[in-house]
């Protein structure tokens, strides 16, 4: 291992209708078609398409998440962007409105 890894990751989740987060996180786990995927800094790059289920982050000691119905993600050392075409929230929201 190298010296050089970054300490933190930039995740970004973002849907059509708004950003849902930009928090700079020490790990990420994403629902993967084949399963769950760790995400830690310094990870390779990686592309791939994400199932129904729930991305979750650590930050600053606690964790947090998004659930989402499926989109893509984009995995670099420093950074996870996220698109997905709704949440779980959203399709709530849409199925009472």
């Amino acid at each position: 291992m190298t010296d050089n890894l970054p300490s933190s990751i930039r995740l970004r989740v973002v849907s059509p209708r708004k950003l849902l987060v930009d928090e700079e996180v020490q790990e990420v786990s994403l629902p993967s078609l084949e399963g769950y995927v760790g995400i830690l800094p310094g990870h390779r790059f990686l592309f791939l398409a994400l199932g129904k289920g729930k991305i979750t982050y650590r930050m600053a000691g606690r964790e947090e998440g998004v659930s989402v119905q499926g989109g893509y993600a984009e995995v670099l050392p420093d950074k996870v962007l996220v698109l997905t075409e709704s949440t779980e929230d959203e399709t709530q929201q849409s199925a009472e409105g």
